[in-house]
């Protein structure tokens, strides 16, 4: 009966760790993830479904047509990502012409097809519903 008491309470501590390792996962990580998510979408040509996914503040500065036709012009004829990666990230709670928030400026070191060295800087934002998403995204 002992060892079973053991056991439950190794495994209890086990989950409080990864609980509490999980409620302690730095901003970065978790604002990197989901904008690695949302470029799977740019990555894929799915333009439209990248405009959906990203930040409320994003979707009420431009609009669906307005994005798709951005990334037609500026994205497409870069052809296919090579390789993509993460040069920087960056914890701020303010950013120049934007509201006061939680936000993680990331930059790309990233390779296409038809553009040897460009580099990508996204800028997830945390939002009201406890979620990263892309507020702002632009290649050079």
């Amino acid at each position: 009966m002992q060892s079973r008491t053991h056991v439950l309470s190794a495994f209890l501590l086990t989950v409080l760790f990864c609980v509490a390792a999980f409620a302690q996962a730095k901003p970065e990580l978790v604002a990197q993830q989901s904008a690695e998510s949302w470029l799977a979408l740019t990555d894929a040509g799915k333009y439209a479904d990248s405009w959906a996914q990203a930040a409320e503040a994003f979707k009420g500065a431009v609009t669906t047509d307005q994005w798709v036709g951005a990334l037609n012009t500026v994205r497409t004829p870069l052809g296919k990502l090579i390789s993509r990666k993460l040069k920087s990230a960056t914890y701020t709670k303010n950013l120049p012409n934007a509201p006061v928030g939680e936000y993680v400026v990331l930059q790309f070191e990233s390779t296409f097809e038809n553009k040897a060295s460009a580099q990508e800087l996204l800028t997830p934002m945390l939002e009201k519903d406890g979620k990263w998403r892309v507020s702002g995204y632009f290649i050079k």
